[in-house]
């Protein structure tokens, strides 16, 4: 199956040897994404629900590129550096989804690139 790999600079770019999102079929494969400013490159400042609604931005660009939106999402990871965080993400993330509830796992990490409070990744149909 040929890759087909996208990218839009309505999101941050990738701050390593990533894409931002990999094609395979039908399937559409989103790297994780941290409260980066898209323009700047450089980490908001806020607090988790600040954070978390900057993530949340950043993947609907990338989806938006592929054509596609939240409700072509199957599986989300989300990781959180503080458990007691999840309720405040899973706010902010909850209101990107209409009606559609995808697949997810929470898990929590020690750390995340450049002392993000969380990172999400996304896989969708498209």
């Amino acid at each position: 199956m040929k890759l087909e790999i996208l990218s839009t600079d309505k999101a941050p770019a990738a701050i390593g040897p990533y894409s931002q999102a990999v094609k395979c079929g039908n399937l559409l494969f989103c790297s994780g994404q941290i409260p980066l400013d898209p323009v700047t490159g450089e980490m908001i400042s806020g607090d988790i629900t600040e954070q978390a609604g900057q993530v949340m931005r950043n993947i609907a660009a990338v989806l938006t590129a592929a054509g596609i939106g939240f409700d072509d999402v199957i599986k989300t990871t989300i990781y959180l550096v503080d458990m007691a965080d999840f309720a405040a993400v899973n706010e902010v993330y909850g209101g990107c989804f209409s009606g559609h509830r995808p697949a997810r796992s929470t898990v929590a990490v020690k750390s995340l690139p450049r002392a993000s409070l969380l990172e999400i990744e996304v896989i969708a149909s498209v």
